[in-house]
Order: structure tokens, then sequence, then C-alpha cells
């Protein structure tokens, strides 16, 4: 038997986004304070579950949250992979919001890896939003490699070390160029603002991605940088295959 405390304490705290035959349960506010820069800033942060069970979707009462809870232990979410959000400033209310869609990269954000510029992307995005008043970063877990997993990066990095480009190793392995989808994570960004957002990418698919589930974003910003000789060639493959938007020259983003 789950104590009426805990489910009065954690009930308040989580929400249900129907999309289409799932929901995402999202868990949050919690307050994250981070280490940027060497100062302390904090953040609001929100984990969410993606779920087709139907009683798991039923709404937000005492009693959801109490079957939620008591299947906890029993769903293995450690051998999965849940997303999450980081909100700063008053995010839902700000009349300019920046939101950055930031696919897990676990060589990049976690190892300091240089053969992308994600580990750069993700903190560079978090020092845009605290320098914007507000934001929300979203963490998407399932994204790895552009939604190949873990696993099968670490083969298609076996082969770009023999002249593949990404694109190319993707496609050899059976995958798309880019498999990532955006759903999820959109219905989120709506639960948390309605009002329009500046989105952070150089990718022209996660903009359409917005526009297409009729959310109001008019804005980009580029994120460009941390170039070196160990990803120029990932990231010219990024523009002259992937159809990101090039830089404009002469700006301290990266000029192909």
């Amino acid at each position: 038997m789950i104590r009426p405390d805990i489910v009065s304490i954690l009930q308040h705290k989580i929400k249900r986004i129907t999309t289409d035959n799932s929901a995402a349960i999202l868990v949050g506010p919690i307050t994250l304070p981070v280490n940027l820069d060497g100062e302390t800033v904090t953040f609001k942060w929100y984990s969410w579950l993606k779920t087709e069970d139907a009683e798991l979707m039923q709404g937000d009462s005492p009693e959801a949250t109490e079957l939620l809870i008591s299947r906890l232990s029993s769903m293995k979410l450690a051998d999965g992979q849940q997303s999450s959000v980081l909100v700063y400033g008053d995010f839902e209310q700000a009349n300019n919001a920046l939101v950055r869609m930031h696919s897990i990269c676990h060589t990049g954000d976690i190892f300091g890896s240089k053969r992308c510029d994600c580990g750069f992307q993700l903190r560079q995005s978090m020092r845009m939003m605290v320098q914007n008043g507000s934001g929300a970063l979203f963490y998407l877990a399932n994204h790895e490699g552009r939604g190949i997993g873990l696993f099968s990066k670490a083969m298609a990095y076996l082969l770009q070390e023999e002249g593949y480009d990404t694109v190319e190793a993707n496609l050899e392995l059976g995958f798309a160029d880019d498999s990532r989808d955006y759903t999820d994570a959109i219905a989120v960004l709506q639960s948390l603002r309605g009002k329009p957002v500046t989105l952070i990418t150089n990718n022209p698919k996660k903009l359409e991605a917005l526009k297409a589930a009729g959310m109001n974003t008019g804005a980009r910003v580029p994120l460009w940088g941390d170039v070196s000789v160990f990803n120029e060639k990932y990231l010219r493959t990024k523009v002259a295959r992937s159809g990101h938007l090039e830089a404009v020259k002469g700006t301290e983003f990266f000029a192909i």
C-alpha cells in the first residue's frame, strides 16, 4: 500500500500529455542548480515517460498517480532511456523564449568528444538561454546517432574512421540518414508554452517539425562553433548532405 502523503506530493507534479495512441507522463518542475561556467544558475527540470499503457494514460487523479508509483520498480526504466527538458526563467509567459531540441550525444555531451560539436552546442544553448532570460533545452534521449542508438553509432564511427561520412555510415548500416522524431518533445513544449518561440538550430527539419505541429516559431538562431580538425568533415557533411543551414560568413559561428 502506497502512503497517501507520497501520492499527494507527487500527484501535483505529474501531468499526462496525450499524443495519438500514447501519452507523455511529464514529471516536474524540479529545482536544479547547475554549474555553468563556474557560476551556479538555477533551472527547472522536467522528465517525461512515453507510454502506450491505457491504464497509465488515464487522467491525473490520485488513483492514476498511485498506479504509476506501484509499477515504477517493475518497469526497468534504467534499461531504457527517458527524455527531459531544462527550463530557465519564466518560460511560459516571457515575450521571447529560446528553445533547443538537443539530441543526446553520449560521446560529445559526457566525454567531451571533439568528433562532433554536440557538447559545445549543449553548453552554449544553456548560456544563450540564461543571457536571453528564458528558454527550454529539450534533451532527447532516443536520438543518439540521429536515432540509431549508441551501439549502432559506435559501428558507424568505425566506418567513418575508414573514410565514410556520417550519412554514408548510417545508410550502410541499414538506417536512414536521420530517423529522429520530435512528436513527444513538441507535445511537451506545447504544454509548457503557448506563445511563439525562437529555435536554436542549424537544422531546418526541426523548424518544419514544430510548424507542422502548429507551434508558433517564426525565428531561428544558428549554433555553429567549436570547429577543429577532428570535426570539420562532420560539420561540412551536415550542410552538404543533411540540409543544415550554412552559417553566415563573418560571424562568430562556423562559416563553411
